[in-house]
């Protein structure tokens, strides 16, 4: 335990190192960059609430001008990730995206089956098995589960009051009761040979709809073992796989997986990157917020994060499988090209920011305020120049521009723009967005029956603002 609090300090002080400018700092780091980088850490495994006080107290120590935004993930104005299920949400989504795309059921009125690595007393796993039977009820049928303690198997799905009850005393899955299962259901522990056995194989073995790991080791499934995921006759045990955790399959395994099987896979850094997108928002919270701003409104500022997040991973889930249905190619390989996409609009963005002036800066500032939970805009946003780095507020404007821009008109339309146009192009379609908008509001106004005025408003939506880039051009 020495070393592991030893380990997250040296780190600590490593960073503040880089981003806090002093005398020596100047003296000793080469600066690459060119200017004031704005960094956050988050936690992960063994990282726990002594450590993060103590790198908040750190930051101030060392002079970082807004040490409460230093790290996510605090115990007091901090949104904890398996309370409240962040990560789990944004997963859930991209597997209902999957399930209507891939295997074409409607998981709201058809059942699925789904099997699972992580248990019922982890973050992910148990929070999506909530999920699950809060969305879907009766329609989702649990057939596997398997932990560091057992597995747990049920063909015709594992009983849900059981299930639930083990999520809710933090319990693993070894203590599932035998006596709730059905015909050919069963529970293996690690404290047998057999069992062991059973557990390493039960995300190969049982035949599902869907796998999510949700935990497990990293690399499980790999370039040596892939072919252990297929039945005897080359179908997969299971069609599609949302990584809920990380690295669980490696790149040259998921490729595989889809050229020799076609296992469609959602990889883990689209499927799971809600937790990432909360611990900005509570990074937000902090510049923005006092503690007990925060936490008075801690509540109904988390209530409007989790519907943050159901917004954006709907938006990049129907963007892969939109793209992946018009342009082939494999799904991870998608979501690298959307995040490459993303993050070259950003850059191109973020340089042309750079030579505004603070008014024409200003104007764009509503993009940030709609990117904000309600309640924290509300709040705060009056006093956004005095609270947060002018660093800070020119890379958000420019990633929500970028974002929208990509998730909206895809990722071609971004590929095919020269970068030094990119920038460009981009405040166009925000101005051709408004003009849209206020052909809309005006056509709503209008005498003509409804189902052509319907059409046309679909029209303006899915259209409207490339198309009035394009006739502004000519």
């Amino acid at each position: 335990d020495f070393i592991m609090r030893k380990s997250v300090k040296a780190f600590t002080d490593t960073i503040l190192d880089l981003v806090v400018d002093t005398d020596e700092t100047r003296e000793e780091i080469v600066d690459y960059v060119g200017r004031k980088e704005v960094l956050y850490l988050g936690p992960d495994e063994q990282v726990i609430p002594q450590d993060i006080n103590w790198v908040i107290k750190r930051a101030a120590q060392r002079g970082y001008d807004t040490p409460a935004a230093f790290m996510s993930s605090k115990p007091r104005a901090g949104i904890n990730h398996k309370e409240y299920g962040v990560t789990s949400e944004g997963v859930n989504v991209y597997l209902d995206v999957a399930l209507r795309h891939v295997l074409h059921i409607n998981p709201k009125e058809e059942s699925f089956t789904i099997k699972i690595t992580g248990g019922p007393d982890g973050d992910v796993a148990g929070n999506e098995l909530k999920i699950l039977n809060r969305e879907y009820g009766d329609n989702a049928k649990v057939v596997g589960i398997a932990d560091g303690t057992g597995s747990a198997e049920d063909p015709n799905g594992l009983d849900w009051d059981e299930l639930l009850r083990l999520v809710h005393n933090n319990l693993p899955i070894d203590n599932f009761d035998t006596s709730k299962l059905g015909e050919g259901g069963a529970v293996h522990k690690v404290d047998t040979e057999e069992g062991v056995k059973a557990r390493n194989s039960m995300h190969n073995r049982v035949q599902a709809d869907a796998f999510l790991p949700a935990g497990g080791r990293p690399n499980t499934i790999n370039v040596h073992n892939y072919k252990h995921f297929l039945n005897t006759d080359g179908s997969p045990s299971a069609p599609l796989i949302v990584e809920g955790a990380n690295l669980f399959v490696t790149d040259e395994a998921r490729q595989l997986l889809f050229d020799e099987a076609g296992v469609i896979i959602v990889k883990d850094s689209s499927a799971n990157k809600a937790g990432v997108i909360t611990s900005s928002y509570e990074i937000c919270a902090a510049m923005l917020l006092s503690e007990e701003e925060f936490f008075d409104n801690k509540q109904q500022i988390v209530s409007e994060v989790l519907d943050k997040l159901h917004q954006y991973a709907r938006l990049e889930a129907e963007l892969l499988f939109r793209e992946f249905e018009t342009y082939g190619g494999s799904l991870p390989q998608l979501s690298k090209v959307v995040s490459d996409a993303v993050n070259s609009a950003t850059d191109a963005l973020t340089v042309a920011l750079e030579t505004f002036s603070e008014e024409d800066k200003d104007k764009l500032l509503p993009l940030f305020r709609a990117h904000l939970p309600k309640t924290m805009a509300d709040l705060s946003f009056d006093h956004v120049h005095e609270r947060v780095p002018a660093q800070y507020i020119t890379n958000a404007i420019a990633s929500c521009l970028a974002s929208k821009l990509v998730y909206k008109e895809g990722t071609k339309f971004v590929e095919t723009l020269p970068q030094d146009k990119l920038a460009r192009v981009a405040l166009r379609y925000l101005q051709a967005e408004h003009d849209v908008a206020l052909l809309r509001d005006a056509l709503e106004g209008t005498d003509m029956p409804a189902k052509e005025k319907e059409s046309i408003l679909k029209l303006l939506e899915a259209g409207g603002a490339r198309t009035a880039i394009n006739l502004s051009e000519k």
